[in-house]
C-alpha cells in the first residue's frame, strides 16, 4: 500500500471518503464502466445523485427499487451511490456481498432524526403497537421496527395490518401525517422531517404557477401538508416520474430533490420542468447529503474497495427481516 493510500484508509472515518488525487486527463466514465467489468461489481444510484452518476449506474430507482436491486444482484460488489441508510439496507439485504458507498458522510436528516436509543423508549410507552418505520431510517432503528415501508408502498404497508392494530409510524411526521389522510387510520407519529423537503416555500411556488399557468404541480409526500394540499399530484419520486411522463401537460413545477428532473427530462425532452423553490435564496432544493458523491470519489471507492459498509451481525440479524416483510408485501401487491 501506497504512503498516500495509508494516509487516506487512516483519515477515512474522519474525511468520509478516500482523500486521494484523481489524475485529471483520466476519462472517469471509462475507468468506472473498467472496474464495474473487472470487479463484477454493480452501481445503484438514487434518482437524487448528479446526472453523471446517474448516466454511469446500472440501476436508477426510489428507496424500493434499490431494495429490490440489493436483494436481487448476483454482483460480488454493490456500490451505492446514494446516502448511508441505504447503503445499510443493501448490507442488510445481502450480507455476503462487499457494499461500497463512497462517502460515508452522506447522511440524511431524517435517519438522523430518530435515534434508536430514544425511539426505544418512545414505542415502550406504546407496548400493543406494531412499528412502521420509513426505509430513510438508520440499520438500528429497523431492529426496532415490524415492517418497513417506502413512499411507493406505505399505503400497501399500512392496510397489511389489521384494522384494529395500533401503530406508530416513524421517523416523518409529513409522510405519516398524509398517510393518516389516505388511510384512515389513527397512527401515532414519531416527529422527525427531511431538511429538502420541510423547506418549499409555499408562497415562490404559487409566483411560480403564476409565471407558469399551465403547469401541474407535483410533490413528494414528505413535504408539508399545505404544500401537498396544493398539488396535482403526490407521490413517491418514481410515481412523479411516471406521472411526467404519462401525463397530458406540458410543463411541471416539481417539488421533491431536483436530482429526478434529470430523469424526468431524459424520459420527455419535449416537456419543460421547473423545481420548486425552497424558502431560502437558493433557485432550487438540493439534498448536501446527495450530493457529497462525486465521479472522483465513486472512482476511488470502486478502485481501493473503500469506504466500506460493515454492521454488526445483530443489527443484519433483527433489522432484516423489516425490509422482507415490506419486499414480500409490495411483490404481492405487484410493486
Amino acid at each position: 500500500m501506497s504512503a498516500e493510500l495509508n494516509l487516506a484508509t487512516k483519515n477515512l472515518n474522519k474525511m468520509g471518503f478516500l482523500d486521494l488525487e484523481v489524475d485529471p486527463t483520466l476519462d472517469l466514465v471509462e475507468a468506472i464502466n473498467q472496474l464495474k467489468k473487472e470487479k463484477n461489481a454493480v452501481i445503484l444510484a438514487h434518482y437524487y445523485q448528479e446526472s453523471e452518476i446517474q448516466d454511469i449506474a446500472d440501476y436508477i430507482g426510489d428507496s424500493l427499487g434499490l431494495s429490490q436491486q440489493a436483494a436481487e444482484t448476483d454482483a460480488d460488489i454493490i456500490v451505492f451511490a446514494g446516502v448511508h441508510f441505504m447503503a445499510e439496507t443493501a448490507k442488510m439485504l445481502s450480507p455476503s456481498k462487499k457494499v461500497l458507498l463512497p462517502d460515508l458522510k452522506a447522511g440524511c436528516s431524517l435517519a438522523d432524526s430518530c435515534p434508536a436509543p430514544v425511539f426505544r423508549k418512545f414505542k415502550e410507552k406504546y407496548p400493543d403497537h406494531k412499528v412502521v418505520s420509513y426505509i430513510n431510517c438508520t440499520a438500528e432503528l429497523k431492529t426496532l421496527t415490524d415492517v418497513c415501508c417506502t413512499s411507493t408502498n406505505a399505503k400497501h404497508i399500512i392496510d397489511s395490518f389489521p384494522e384494529d392494530q395500533p401503530l406508530i409510524f416513524a421517523p416523518d411526521v409529513n409522510l405519516g401525517r398524509w398517510l393518516v389522510k389516505e388511510t384512515g387510520r389513527d397512527m401515532v407519529l414519531w416527529n422527525g422531517s427531511c431538511m429538502v423537503h420541510e423547506i418549499f416555500s409555499h408562497e415562490k411556488i404559487v409566483k411560480l404557477q403564476m409565471k407558469h399557468p399551465e403547469a401541474a404541480f407535483i410533490a413528494h409526500p414528505e413535504c408539508e401538508a399545505h404544500i401537498l394540499d396544493a398539488a396535482d399530484h403526490v407521490g413517491s419520486t418514481s410515481s412523479l416520474l411516471r406521472f411526467t411522463r404519462e401525463s397530458g401537460h406540458q410543463e411541471y413545477i416539481v417539488a421533491t430533490e431536483p436530482g429526478i428532473i434529470h430523469q424526468m427530462q431524459k424520459a420527455s425532452p419535449d416537456k419543460k420542468f421547473y423545481p420548486a423553490p425552497p424558502n431560502n435564496s437558493c433557485a432550487c432544493n438540493e439534498c448536501p447529503h446527495m450530493k457529497r458523491n462525486t465521479m472522483e470519489k465513486l472512482y476511488l471507492c470502486m478502485k481501493h474497495e473503500l469506504p466500506e459498509i460493515t454492521l454488526p451481525e445483530w443489527v443484519i440479524e433483527k433489522g432484516v427481516a423489516s425490509i422482507d416483510r415490506m419486499l414480500e408485501i409490495s411483490a404481492k401487491a405487484g410493486l
